[in-house]
């Protein structure tokens, strides 16, 4: 398999499906769908919805079925990025190699410019997947969940409580768990759904999310410490200037990047157990420990 080829290929899938299935940016109001579309479209690794893509080609999805999920899981993962970078939250004048939402526009538009995508997502689930209302169901209850105040939205509020105090191990896992491997679990978990995975194969594809998603947390801190801005594509820096404890910071990077690679590690072990050709995902996981070292 060529992976840089087939991730170009399933990137360009998600690029066409967010154009596809966000209201056109001359929607009234105009400025508020130019804002949806200015964040959602600025590019970024598209993790996240190519997971979701590739996990439900695993379990050979109907083509073009996982895409409506793949798109709404963006849109969520975007909210949360527009707010995180609001003045109240991180304060951050640059995301994904662009001036942040807020700055591009201004604070309130970005508000409710987040606020949209994440209203969108659900609503682009329920529309999507009518036919099915068993897998509609399934979908939108995994996403709310991933999303809600004790995974994805409490762990940001952890990550806020933590700023400016030296949180312990067990707490940094806690904000790392639900700020970001809740949303990559999701990812995997919408695929197999539309897929028709069973309950074993969910239960492993949680398992897989779990522990990708706290590699790719560690290799972020890693980046963040080490990284320039071109690389990063946002403010290198930031969570030491922000006071954050990081696993950087708890463990240093040698050992950072040691966990890194043992979290990785069983991830892969995970998607080995899967059935199918995993090698996609397998070399998914393997990117993205090479873009820490």
């Amino acid at each position: 398999m060529d992976f840089p080829s087939e991730l170009r290929r399933q990137a360009a899938v998600v690029e066409r499906g967010l154009d596809q299935y966000l209201p056109p940016a001359d929607t009234r109001p105009a400025r508020l769908h130019e804002a949806m579309r200015y964040s959602l479209q600025a590019g970024g690794k598209r993790l996240r919805p190519v997971l979701v893509l590739a996990t439900a080609d695993l379990f050979a999805a109907q083509l073009g079925a996982a895409l409506p999920a793949a798109v709404a899981i963006e849109c969520l993962h975007t909210y949360s990025l527009i707010h995180d970078d609001l003045p109240c939250m991180d304060n951050d004048d640059l995301r994904r190699g662009q001036p942040t939402a807020h700055r591009q526009f201004d604070e309130a538009t970005a508000l409710l410019a987040g606020d949209a995508l994440l209203t969108h997502a659900f609503a682009l689930l329920a529309e999507s997947y009518a036919a099915q209302p068993v897998l509609a169901h399934a979908l939108i209850r995994e996403l709310a969940d991933a999303a809600g105040s004790r995974r994805l939205i409490g762990g940001q509020m952890a990550d806020l409580l933590a700023e400016k105090k030296d949180a312990t191990p067990a707490e940094l896992e806690f904000i790392h768990l639900n700020k970001t491997a809740a949303m990559i679990e999701a990812a995997l978990v919408l695929g197999g759904l539309v897929g028709g995975a069973d309950a074993a194969a969910i239960a492993t594809l949680r398992r897989a999310g779990h522990e990708l998603g706290l590699a790719f947390q560690i290799m972020d801190d890693v980046l963040d410490a080490t990284a320039d801005r071109a690389t990063l594509g946002k403010t290198p820096g930031k969570d030491a200037k922000a006071g954050k404890t990081t696993f950087v910071k708890l463990h240093g990077l040698a050992t950072s990047r040691q966990l890194a690679q043992a979290h990785s590690a069983a991830a892969r072990a995970a998607f080995h157990e899967l059935p199918g050709d995993t090698a996609f995902l397998i070399a998914l996981v393997d990117s993205l420990v090479i873009r820490s070292s």
